[in-house]
């Protein structure tokens, strides 16, 4: 009896304890399985500047809507056949449940696909496909999306904020009261506390820009990237005057000499092409006087949609899909809120950890550019070469929008690792509040 129940004692352990140096689903990379959750498709809008970009007039749902439906059409898939799909936003209002659901059963999916979406801040988009990732690694489902969207054109500012908050828990927790910090705060602090000087931020930037436009005239982003069909609102506005001094309502106004031009987005339109390091070394900072986060070294307010299809091996071998990678594992850690844009040098040796490998061995990293500051802090930290990180530019060249940034990196890595024929990257961002989210993928795509 006690033999017995030894040996059922041994299989309620963890894998993960048990072999300490594979993660626990008994994904391994090298090693193909039936069980392996792979991506079948993964595809993403043109990133467009918040506010006067290409997308600047489009609601989320409609992007959605459109990465959605190029899941199905790129892959010729029985949309009845996906069981459910986890969308990450950040900024919508309800959390962009009722407008996700909309969008997928536009897109074709039938009301028996379920949905749900996820806020992780900056992580959202990434966290949605981790989600799904995890459903068919437990059996809960065999074929999911994870996707991401963001307007920030419509939802950043005052109205993304709660209208009440406690005044009792920051008065009486520094590291609480640190999360009402802004970010461009945060990066003032890891720039100040870890010695990334100004001149090392602007390197940075200069590096993501070029790198940015180089890959855009190559002409690197073109699988990835789903053209959109929408409008975008010309005001003209030479009679406007004239009918504010009558009285009217200018919002009233503006809207109804507004014009709709309809127009196909088709590129990232935040990418300049010919910024040096001197051009951005004149840029003013933008937070503190003498400080060294500047428009220039800082994230785009971007637009833009993401999605990742992901399936067991198994059925996508039985259906004939295509597969681009598969997902290895991931990890989220927590850093102190005031210097939350490290998370990623604490979450990259993590997941190598739980991967049983060794940083030098990733060939790649999508490395979210929320600052140069925190950008530069982690390839210092963590050893990286400059070589393998962000190799078309990051976001501080092509935006950031928040919910979409995770599902985009995957989109762009698997794209350049096929490109390049290399194995191993990894996704990673740092959160607002003080967390850092890093998961590891592998291309099979010509390698």
């Amino acid at each position: 009896m006690a033999s017995r129940l030894s040996q059922i004692a041994s299989h309620l352990v963890p894998e993960s304890l048990n072999h300490h140096n594979h993660h626990s689903s008994g994904a391994k990379i090298g090693v193909k399985s039936d069980d392996d959750v792979v991506i079948c498709c993964a595809v993403r809008t043109p990133i467009t500047r918040g506010f006067k970009g290409g997308f600047k007039d489009t609601v989320p749902e409609d992007l959605l809507a459109d990465v959605l439906i190029a899941l199905r059409e790129r892959t010729k898939l029985n949309p009845a056949l996906v069981e459910d799909i986890c969308v990450g936003n950040v900024l919508q209002p309800s959390g962009g449940a009722t407008t996700s659901r909309m969008a997928a059963l536009y897109a074709g999916y039938p009301a028996e696909t379920s949905l749900y979406t996820v806020n992780r801040q900056c992580a959202s988009g990434l966290q949605a496909v981790v989600n799904i990732a995890n459903s068919i690694e437990t059996g809960e489902i065999e074929i999911g999306i994870g996707a991401g969207v963001e307007s920030m054109s419509l939802g950043y500012g005052p109205s993304a904020m709660a209208a009440q908050t406690s005044e009792r828990i920051p008065r009486e927790s520094q590291e609480a009261a640190d999360c009402q910090l802004s970010m461009g705060m945060t990066s003032e602090n890891v720039a100040r506390d870890f010695g990334i000087d100004r001149k090392a931020q602007d390197e940075f930037a200069a590096l993501s820009f070029q790198r940015a436009a180089l890959a855009q005239k190559e002409g690197r982003f073109k699988d990835e990237i789903v053209p959109v069909r929408t409008f975008i609102k010309d005001n003209n506005n030479k009679d406007q005057k004239a009918s504010k001094d009558k009285g009217g309502n200018k919002e009233k106004n503006d809207e109804e000499q507004a014009t709709r031009r309809p127009v196909v987005i088709s590129q990232d339109d935040g990418i300049r092409d010919g910024v040096t390091f001197e051009s951005l070394s004149k840029i003013r900072p933008a937070f503190l006087s003498d400080g060294s986060t500047t428009a220039g070294n800082a994230s785009q307010i971007s637009d833009g949609a993401a999605a990742v299809l992901l399936m067991r091996r198994r059925t996508a071998k039985r259906l004939g899909m295509p597969i681009l990678g598969k997902f290895i594992t991931s990890v989220v850690r927590g850093v102190q809120p005031k210097h939350m844009g490290i998370g990623p040098a604490v979450a990259i040796p993590a997941v190598c950890k739980k991967a049983g490998i060794e940083i030098k061995d990733v060939d790649l990293f999508e490395l979210n550019e929320a600052f140069a500051s925190q950008t530069v802090y982690t390839i210092r930290k963590c050893g990286l070469d400059t070589n393998k990180v962000n190799v078309n530019g990051g976001a501080l060249a092509l935006g950031h929008p928040l919910g979409c940034t995770g599902a985009r990196q995957i989109a762009t890595l698997l794209n350049e690792l096929k490109r390049r024929k290399e194995r191993v990257g990894i996704v990673t961002m740092c959160m607002a509040t003080g967390m850092g989210a890093a998961a590891l993928f592998e291309n099979e795509q010509h390698v």
